[in-house]
């Protein structure tokens, strides 16, 4: 039983433009509620126990919220343990290894939001790692997974050739070996450390599993998402209500 879920969220969210200028993205209402409040229900609901949140961008105001909500989750500082000009998807990852330990866990970016019984559904207790993933009608837009026989083979970024519809979508449970990883990961062409190029890593091992979502993926990137997301969730009230 997997109890750990590391919870990516130290960066500004520069696309959010003018509305991160005072606090982290992940504390942008929708319907009135902070974004990482969705998140942070939905990982209890499916049974997490201990989260850990990996902050750095305007930290105080995240502890403050959690302080204020009574949220009883951990909180580890990016910019403290690395320094502010180490940037990347990986980064989170370096910061928690003392307290993954020898435990498998489960790792979400801040910005990304999915159901409980998804959430649920990678609680997958075993050696190999899993990541998620989805049909998308635009897969040339994000990291597009080349698969043989439920395995990963490699997360190809924005292709321009098409190789299938089944992308990359920041849900992941991992074994301790992604840290083994991390090690021979280099900067990447824009200057960041990726979490994806350990993950290609591992799949060159064949130790990384695809697992398709069934319910529903929110990202929460840009300003336009925030109007996408309330739609969302004022129709899931709707439904609850009727």
């Amino acid at each position: 039983m997997i109890k750990k879920v590391i919870i990516a969220a130290a960066g500004k969210g520069t696309r959010m433009l003018h509305l991160t200028k005072n606090k982290p993205k992940q504390l942008i209402n929708t319907c009135n509620v902070p974004f990482l409040s969705y998140l942070l229900d939905n990982l209890l609901k499916a049974g997490y126990k201990e989260l850990v949140l990996v902050v750095g961008y305007k930290k105080e105001k995240i502890k403050e919220f959690l302080n204020k909500e009574k949220y009883s989750v951990r909180v580890v500082d990016q910019f403290e343990i690395l320094g502010k000009e180490k940037y990347g998807t990986a980064c989170a990852l370096e910061c928690v290894k003392d307290f993954i330990k020898d435990e498998n866990f489960i790792m979400v970016y801040g910005d990304h939001l999915f159901s409980p019984r998804d959430f649920k559904a990678f609680n997958i207790d075993d050696d190999y790692n899993y990541m998620a993933c989805l049909n998308h009608k635009n897969p040339e837009k994000y990291g597009v997974l080349n698969i043989e026989d439920g395995f990963l083979k490699k997360i190809i970024e924005k292709p321009k050739k098409h190789i299938g519809n089944l992308i990359n979508i920041g849900l992941y449970k991992f074994t301790p070996e992604i840290f083994d990883k991390l090690k021979d990961v280099k900067l990447s062409k824009r200057g960041e450390y990726e979490l994806t190029d350990a993950i290609n890593l591992l799949a060159r091992d064949k130790k990384v599993k695809v697992k398709q979502i069934s319910d529903y993926w929110l990202d929460f990137s840009n300003p336009a998402d925030i109007m996408r997301v309330s739609k969302f969730f004022k129709n899931e009230n709707s439904k609850s209500k009727s």
